[in-house]
């Protein structure tokens, strides 16, 4: 009996070295960089507040200590996601923005925030939340803002050329982005029509728009309305 004890003990101890052995050793970057991955995916399939460290730690395969030295907590690892996917899509936009004819340029925009929706879903999830931690980049708000800066130079340049007041360009970019990102939320969903098809609907209701702008609109309804109703 004791023998017998003695080699099922030894089998286990074997197996548990095999499992260790098995193991792959992760540099510190690697091990960062996995976190990150695991943290980002969870926290787009349940959101900040009900992710947790032991979470990630359990899918990483390692203890909660080694999440809190790399980032310091949840808080830490939800921070870093949040800047990466920011200035990734960032990257994308001003990058479309950056040369050719204006509807050219739109078309640019839109695409590459839906390519940007389809290729990394669960980072524009994180971002269109509203996040409860603090980050170095800001908000999903003022990345909108960013860009819209971006887009407002554009403006300005072509509204000038137009006889239009360039000042105004600040209040159409806004509105430009400020459609194409409730559009892509939306269409994050639903998922239909197709993506080009969403890009080309949303360029012909800026370009036609903006091809016939009023030099100086008025409410039609309300300067309709007799002097009684209003």
């Amino acid at each position: 009996m004791a023998v017998r004890r003695r080699e099922r003990g030894q089998a286990v101890t074997d197996a548990r070295t095999r499992k260790v052995s098995k193991r792959v050793r992760m540099t510190g970057k690697e091990r960062r960089r996995q976190l990150l991955d695991i943290g980002r995916a969870l926290f787009a399939e349940r959101g900040f507040d009900a992710a947790s460290i032991e979470e990630i730690a359990h899918r990483a395969g390692v203890s909660k200590p080694v999440v809190y030295e790399h980032f310091g907590g949840k808080e830490g690892i939800y921070a870093v996601v949040v800047d990466r996917e920011m200035e990734v899509l960032l990257d994308r936009i001003i990058s479309a923005l950056s040369a050719g004819h204006p509807r050219e340029l739109l078309e640019q925009a839109a695409r590459a925030l839906l390519d940007y929706i389809e290729d990394s879903t669960d980072g524009f999830r994180i971002l269109v939340r509203d996040s409860p931690v603090a980050s170095a980049t800001g908000t999903f708000s003022s990345l909108l803002n960013d860009i819209a800066s971006q887009v407002e130079n554009i403006f300005g340049q072509q509204f000038a050329a137009r006889g239009y007041d360039p000042a105004l360009a600040a209040l159409y970019s806004q509105a430009l982005v400020g459609m194409v990102a409730l559009t892509g939320q939306w269409w994050l969903e639903v998922q239909r029509p197709p993506k080009e098809e969403v890009a080309a609907h949303l360029v012909n209701l800026a370009w036609n728009g903006l091809s016939h702008l009023e030099l100086h609109p008025s409410m039609r309804t309300a300067d309709d309305r007799a002097p009684a109703e209003r």
